[in-house]
């Protein structure tokens, strides 16, 4: 299946539209939301119609563009700043965990504050977009190398172009080495409880004619300690100072059963998801999201009545655990604070 662009802006800054693959009716249906409220940008992000930290981020930016048209002030200065601020808050409230969310919220804010008019808005968020295709492009390469020929690589949750502007943050590895030549397969874990492994990395995989299977999320670890695996790439929606990273909940089991067999794991995040002001990643804010997402199924209940859940949409993998993490700027390894600030340059 040939998928359209996950975002795309059509039109001017004063009538023009976000349009958003939604990623909730993927594989079954490709459905592109039209997006003209400030509102309506909020909805798409909590509820994961746009997902990956990196593609939040781009979307957000033309959220703001829209926030700021929709309060009809850009005659205004003084009205433009306060809107600006305004409409920034509501976004970054949206998702607390990734990073990329509030990172782009307030580089459109210092755009505006430096020039504030809708046009400039738009010129910014556009900067914005192009950047995060460059950021893939950069981690694909760099990341290529990782991959041997005839490897099983493991990958969680959904890090492609779904994911971000671009081929993706995982997935841009290995559609970089598919593209080289290297031929592999792939297992996916589904990832539950919303299914972003088996929904939509399958699909990205399998229109490039790269060999996928799905796995139980349970079933990896056994298949760690079998030698079935020889790498695994993850990607991540915040990266702490000292390398720790937030990803998607059962990144962490992942990390333990490749520390405990030798097999590599790489995280793979542009530098736009690092937060170097979080020393650790026992500060980053995990997000809690509906229980129903794990007593229902498909909107039918598969729980008792009266049975309740916990949700954490993320957990935190400790650096010390990675065989690196692959950035833009190059390969963290080892992963540490010193290691980190030495590549990310901040």
């Amino acid at each position: 299946m040939k998928l359209p662009p996950t975002i795309a802006w059509s039109g001017s800054a004063r009538d023009g539209h976000l349009e958003l693959v939604d990623q909730t009716r993927l594989p079954s249906h490709v459905e592109i939301l039209r997006i003209r409220t400030l509102e309506d940008v909020i909805g798409a992000i909590r509820r994961l119609s746009v997902r990956g930290a990196p593609a939040i981020g781009v979307a957000a930016a033309y959220g703001v563009v829209i926030g700021i048209r929709q309060a009809r002030v850009d005659r205004s200065p003084q009205a433009f700043l306060e809107a600006l601020q305004t409409a920034g808050d509501a976004l970054i409230a949206a998702r607390p965990t990734a990073v990329n969310l509030a990172w782009a919220v307030r580089r459109m804010q210092a755009a505006g504050s430096r020039a504030p008019s809708l046009d400039a808005l738009l010129d910014e968020a556009v900067a914005i977009h192009d950047e995060d295709r460059s950021l893939c492009c950069a981690m694909g390469v760099l990341g290529a190398p990782l991959v041997k020929h005839g490897a099983t690589v493991l990958t969680h949750c959904n890090t492609g172009r779904l994911a971000t502007a671009g081929d993706g943050t995982a997935l841009s590895v290995l559609f970089e080495a598919w593209r080289q030549g290297t031929r592999f397969r792939v297992l996916a874990d589904e990832t539950r409880p919303l299914l972003q492994g088996a929904r939509l990395t399958a699909l990205e995989l399998a229109s490039e004619g790269i060999p996928v299977e799905l796995i139980a999320d349970g079933a990896a670890a056994g298949l760690i300690a079998r030698g079935v695996v020889d790498l695994v790439l993850v990607g991540a929606d915040r990266v702490a100072g000292n390398g720790d990273a937030a990803n998607k909940v059962g990144t962490y089991g992942l990390a333990l059963a490749c520390a405990a067999h030798g097999v590599p794991m790489y995280v793979v995040a542009p530098t736009t998801t690092f937060d170097l002001g979080l020393e650790e990643g026992s500060m980053i804010p995990i997000e809690e999201r509906d229980p129903d997402e794990v007593l229902c199924v498909d909107g039918h209940r598969i729980a008792p009545s009266g049975v309740g859940a916990q949700n954490p949409a993320f957990d935190i993998t400790p650096g010390r655990l990675l065989a690196g993490i692959i950035t833009d700027r190059g390969i963290i390894r080892p992963v540490d604070a010193a290691h980190v600030r030495a590549t990310i340059g901040q």
